[in-house]
């Protein structure tokens, strides 16, 4: 899954609960589960498919696991002991989501690792590195990018479709608290 498709299902999924459990919008901090979302690919793509292209091959490594997953719930419970933050939980449910969106639990040893070894499978690219973005790119300006791609396509629309639809429905229920005379507190 590409970019779009995990922040627009991971924010999706916490949008659309949020209207369901009002509390969770208190709770879920939007930004920290963005970069969430995303976590795992801004560290294993450059690691797996560029800095250590030659070694890994694969794009899904150290941060596609379920340990990675479990250290980072680790440092947020940490943090909301030490300082009642709770934006790490929000961190750590994005990149927990990301696991699901991928799949990683139908590939037990990356998942699992390093239950399994400690080496991951390699990918099985005949090119690596700055090589691997530059057909990257290229192909991203063919038709069957496109056709190839037309869930994430449809994913950015939805989700462009759901921003607009909160951000209404928020600022309607904002406008009939402010005119039936409840104060509202502005949160930061």
């Amino acid at each position: 899954m590409l970019l779009f498709g995990h922040l627009g299902i991971t924010l999706g999924i916490f949008f659309g609960l949020g209207i369901f459990v009002p509390r969770l919008k208190k709770v879920i901090d939007p930004r920290y589960l963005a970069v969430g979302a995303l976590l795992p690919d801004f560290i294993d793509k450059p690691i797996g498919e560029v800095i250590f292209a030659s070694t890994f091959a694969n794009g899904r490594i150290i941060a596609h696991t379920l340990i990675f997953s479990l250290l980072l719930f680790a440092i947020s419970l940490y943090m909301y002991e030490r300082k009642r933050d709770i934006r790490g939980f929000s961190l750590t449910s994005g990149s927990f989501l990301h696991l699901f969106e991928d799949l990683i639990p139908s590939y037990p040893r990356i998942f699992f690792w390093p239950l399994f070894g400690w080496s991951f499978p390699r990918g099985s690219r005949d090119y690596v590195g700055m090589e691997h973005l530059m057909k990257m790119f290229v192909k991203s300006f063919h038709i069957e990018f496109f056709s190839s791609h037309i869930t994430e396509i449809m994913v950015v629309v939805t989700g462009v479709l759901t921003g607009i639809f909160l951000v209404l429905y928020w600022s309607k229920k904002r406008l009939e608290k402010k005119s039936s005379g409840e104060i509202v507190k502005e949160e930061p």
